[in-house]
């Protein structure tokens, strides 16, 4: 049985537009997501096969693989409650008082994370993240699935910038697409992901 599955959507595929379209989201979903799911466990399958037999010689290969594949299916599970149909408009609460704390006020934070997402080289993800050793909000780049971000942030808003998001859509206008994906953030979910952040004390 597998480990790893892929996750309901909540929402049909066209009702995010007109920010992100029907046809980026079924292909997203269907065969991006999907394949990341099925690239982490057939990673784990391997390793089970590989402790098995004793032949270790791939294990550096098959923990990348797993990696890369996992952050893929942790990344999009988390990037598709970020997004609602209902969403858009600035968060509110407990949010929005922490966006004050640690960015300054909404406009800063916003900005801070538009460039880190505008800027990334390649692919990978703008993060807003729960910083379980200084107990603070950070704003992080993310390489690819998997590289770069440090040991102990807990997602808690996240932005896909590899091109399969959005470039059917916006080319390769991506500050069209950062600006479009505000409309449609599910701050609900960014409010019940910090709550749920905060009860993480520091480990280290």
């Amino acid at each position: 049985m597998a480990t790893y599955t892929l996750p309901e959507l909540g929402y049909d595929f066209g009702a995010l537009e007109p920010h992100i379209s029907g046809e980026i989201m079924q292909l997203h979903y269907t065969k991006h997501h999907q394949a990341y799911v099925d690239g982490a466990n057939t990673a784990l399958d391997k390793l089970a096969a590989a402790r098995e037999s004793g032949d270790l010689a791939n294990v550096n290969k098959l923990e990348k693989d797993l990696a890369f594949n996992l952050g893929g299916h942790i990344n999009h599970s988390v990037f598709w409650k970020n997004m609602s149909p209902e969403g858009g408009g600035r968060p509110e609460g407990d949010v929005a008082a922490a966006i004050d704390e640690y960015f300054g006020g909404f406009e800063g934070f916003q900005k801070h994370f538009n460039e880190t997402a505008k800027g990334l080289q390649g692919s990978g993800w703008s993060m807003l993240v729960w910083d379980t050793m200084g107990q603070r909000l950070n704003i992080q780049q993310l390489f690819d699935q998997q590289g770069n971000l440090p040991a102990g942030q807990l997602p808690i808003l996240q932005l896909d910038m590899w091109e399969h998001a959005f470039y059917l859509q916006y080319k390769n206008v991506k500050a069209d697409y950062v600006d479009a994906w505000w409309n449609v953030v599910n701050w609900d979910d960014v409010a019940d992901r910090l709550a749920k952040a905060r009860t993480v004390g520091e480990l280290y």
